[in-house]
């Protein structure tokens, strides 16, 4: 527990400072993350033999590189879909030259796998450089919208455990996850509120943007608990499909990145997409 602790709070100030700084400082960390996460998922869903890299990752972890730099100095989300298209059909190129030695679930668990990690996360850079009408300097739309990604998530995950080690009766996943209960669910939705509401009210005593932001930061709060929650529930379905306990051992006492960030993975991209309709 102790090692869980430490781990969880260096990991929290070392994203806390990449958010803060931007630029190239989190487009590379979550390059790196994502990468990393990639693999989990290939190895956790079997894509290449234990302990072996095949030449869908290889080609695939390229893309990523190239996906994340169209994010960051391109900033268009119709070129980052093009690339996650263009990733789709060299599957299928690698799939049909290498034939029989890949198999369709490979091909399809591979894809899933750049989807599910590197696209997701690459919205906390996209949220990060969000820029719109009620700006009064760069980029400080995206500033302030991008904690809450990790608000939501944080907030979320404290509240939901706490109400549900205080409160908790009612099974709400029995088979998937025996120890969640509904009350917990309940808390853990409020806690995302709770935290989206404190943050805008934060930002208007401050003077930083009016009293108008809280409802929408409210909204990213209540909706994006609801979505970290399945992501967190997603993650652990899959664990249990192939019958492993952690997907890595990369964070001492945690295990690896689809681990713990398996909530922000969810949260980041419904942000994004809150905050273009409700904030810019």
């Amino acid at each position: 527990m102790k090692t869980r602790v430490i781990s969880g709070i260096f990991i929290v100030i070392f994203t806390l400072g990449l958010v803060w700084l931007g630029d190239l400082y989190l487009a590379g960390a979550l390059l790196a993350i994502s990468i990393c996460a990639y693999f989990e998922l290939c190895h956790a869903t079997k894509v290449s033999e234990p302990g072996k890299v095949n030449a869908l990752e290889v080609v695939t972890s390229i893309v990523i590189a190239g996906y994340y730099a169209l994010v960051y100095f391109v900033n268009n989300p119709l070129y980052s879909m093009l690339v996650i298209v263009l990733l789709l059909i060299i599957h299928m190129f690698v799939y049909v030259l290498a034939y029989p030695k890949y198999h369709a679930d490979q091909i399809m668990k591979s894809y899933f796998s750049f989807v599910y990690a590197p696209v997701m996360l690459s919205f906390i850079t996209m949220t990060r450089q969000m820029s719109g009408k009620l700006d009064t300097d760069a980029n400080i739309i995206g500033f302030y919208a991008v904690w809450m990604i990790f608000i939501s998530a944080w907030f979320s995950d404290t509240m939901a455990y706490f109400t549900g080690v205080c409160i908790g009766k009612h099974k709400a996943f029995p088979v998937l996850s025996p120890k969640k209960t509904i009350e917990g669910c309940v808390g853990g939705i409020c806690g995302g509120a709770l935290g989206g509401y404190l943050y805008g009210l934060v930002l208007t005593k401050c003077g930083v943007m009016g009293s108008e932001i809280i409802l929408p930061f409210v909204l990213l709060g209540f909706v994006g608990s609801i979505v970290g929650m399945i992501g967190d529930l997603a993650a652990s379905a899959i664990k249990r499909n192939y019958e492993i306990k952690d997907y890595g051992k990369i964070i001492p006492g945690h295990g690896g990145f689809m681990d713990r960030f398996d909530s922000i993975i969810f949260t980041a991209p419904l942000v994004y997409i809150l905050a273009t309709f409700f904030i810019l």
